[in-house]
């Protein structure tokens, strides 16, 4: 996984990831939509990247980011193609945008609204370290179904403390996420040598 900067040979994919959100009536994080950021114009607080596979370099989605230099805080939103959910994407992204962020840009906090109804978005950045600060009151009423903002935020500490911790229980193991991350598993064409110790 790898984060890019948005081609102008992206915009037919990223319009594309849109109207397959729009004809399922998948929630997106934040409201975001791909190509309705794309198309806006660039604030010299924000950035649009591009989220690829490193495999075959395959578009799954993008991420935009607005930043706050004066107070040291960021905050995005990431959208994932329809056909790319629950492969894990998501979370690399971030995970990646977020070490950038804190460790090479030298941001100290990250803020980002989720809609109430996404829960795996919720659960996605619960387990990247996020905490919840709160639930706005203001609550929006779409289609029969009731929307709220849920505000949750991570410091550079708090990642920090997350990665190395994550890094030293998975040391020496692969990780078994989504249908594209591969287990290397025993097998005829896997052959394990044993030494005999004394």
């Amino acid at each position: 996984m790898r984060l890019r900067e948005v081609r102008p040979g992206d915009q037919r994919t990223l319009a594309g990831f849109d109207r397959d959100s729009v004809r399922a009536r998948d929630p997106q994080v934040g409201g975001y939509r791909h190509w309705a950021t794309h198309r806006g114009h660039s604030s010299p607080d924000g950035f649009h990247f591009a989220i690829e596979t490193l495999h075959n370099r395959t578009l799954v989605g993008s991420v935009w980011v607005e930043t706050d230099p004066f107070s040291g805080r960021f905050s995005y939103g990431v959208g994932i193609g329809p056909q790319h959910r629950r492969c894990g994407y998501a979370a690399d992204a971030v995970a990646l945008l977020l070490a950038f962020m804190f460790e090479r840009c030298r941001y100290r906090a990250c803020e980002v609204s989720v809609n109430g109804s996404n829960f795996a978005s919720l659960s996605l950045h619960g387990e990247l370290g996020f905490r919840e600060e709160g639930r706005l009151r203001d609550a929006e009423l779409l289609r029969g179904e009731v929307k709220y903002p849920v505000l949750m935020s991570i410091t550079a500490e708090q990642f920090a403390e997350r990665h190395l911790a994550l890094a030293a229980r998975g040391a020496g193991r692969s990780s078994s996420r989504g249908r594209h991350w591969r287990v290397q598993r025993p097998g005829r064409h896997r052959r394990i040598a044993y030494s005999a110790g004394g």
